[in-house]
Formats: structure tokens, C-alpha cells, sequence
């Protein structure tokens, strides 16, 4: 355990500045808990993780840089909605967002951490160690969805003893707007 948590902490993290009200919804520890989560040789590459402004409106929520060692998680508005089920790749409700209606900042922050982040981690995996360019090296965007969207299912599999609901999926009664979500 002590290894794993070395090895977290070799993971640098960088804030940039936010403009027109755009807001960082995760912060280093949400990214630190999901990864202490994972087997360790999915993120051994990843060297740097950054909280930046280039979402270009609110179409970029992450990316990886072109060396795939590093990931960006983009400032979004304070105001989420109207993402549909084609560019999530599952439904709103994944994250704990009812279709048609403002996201709670919950819902924001799991879309972001677990699907975002997931599906830039799914870029650094090495699919084809043999390739010459790094375009079939590393996982394309379907295998990166792919990716996503299995360790989402694996890790909600079971409930997770964290304070923060974002470690979880949504509960039903986050789903039925009986309970006020804040976090």
C-alpha cells in the first residue's frame, strides 16, 4: 500500500486559471481516490494530470497530450446540460443527470471523473506495442470508450466506503429528485 501511494504522489497536478465563469469541477484527490481504485498498470504511465480552460465552449471535457503521459480535465460553465447519449456514449442517468434537465454538479463531476477521465486513460493503453506510429499504438477512441465505460461498470459494481458520493454511482433517489444533491 505505501508503493501505490508513493506512486500516486508521483503524479504531478497543475491548476490553470478559469475565465467567463467556467469552473474546475474535480480536484487532485477525486482523480488520486479513482486511481488507488484501479491495478496500478493502467495509469503507470501517466505522469501529470491538468485542471485547464481549453474546453472550447463545452465541446473538449478532457484530452492527452501527444506524447499520451499526461491528461486534462477542462473547466466547464457552472451551468451542464443537454449533453445527449451519443457524446456521453450511455445515458445521463449514468452519472445521476435526469435527460432534458440541469446536471447537478454531482453529475458533472461523475461524468467528468468517470467517463472523461477514464476515457483519457483509455488513451495511454498500449493496444499494439509493435506499431510504427502511435495512432495504432495507443487505444483509438472507441477502445477508449470501451475502456471507460467497462472500468465504470466494474468499479460501481460494488458500493465504495468514501464520504464523496462521486466515488458511487447515483442512487435512486438522486435519480427521482427526491434528494438535494450538493456536493
Amino acid at each position: 500500500m505505501s508503493s501505490l501511494r508513493s506512486k500516486l504522489k508521483q503524479i504531478k497536478f497543475s491548476y490553470s486559471p478559469t475565465r467567463a465563469g467556467r469552473i474546475h469541477y474535480l480536484t487532485e484527490d477525486d482523480v488520486r481516490v479513482l486511481l488507488s481504485r484501479l491495478p496500478e498498470e493502467l495509469w503507470e504511465r501517466l505522469l501529470a494530470v491538468h485542471f485547464n480552460d481549453r474546453s472550447w465552449g463545452r465541446r473538449t471535457s478532457g484530452y492527452v497530450n501527444r506524447a499520451r503521459r499526461e491528461i486534462a480535465i477542462c473547466a466547464l460553465p457552472p451551468s451542464v446540460s443537454g449533453y445527449t447519449s451519443r457524446e456521453l456514449g450511455c445515458a445521463p442517468s449514468t452519472f445521476g443527470a435526469v435527460r432534458g434537465k440541469q446536471w447537478s454538479r454531482l453529475a458533472v463531476r461523475r461524468y467528468l471523473l468517470y467517463n472523461v477521465f477514464l476515457h483519457e486513460l483509455g488513451h495511454l493503453q498500449i493496444v499494439d506495442p509493435d506499431a510504427k506510429t502511435d495512432r495504432r499504438r495507443f487505444a483509438s477512441e472507441t477502445l477508449a470508450q470501451r475502456f471507460a465505460n467497462r472500468w465504470r461498470r466494474k468499479l460501481w459494481s460494488e458500493q465504495f466506503d468514501h464520504p464523496d458520493p462521486v466515488h458511487n454511482p447515483p442512487t435512486s433517489e438522486e435519480l427521482d429528485g427526491t434528494k438535494k444533491v450538493v456536493p
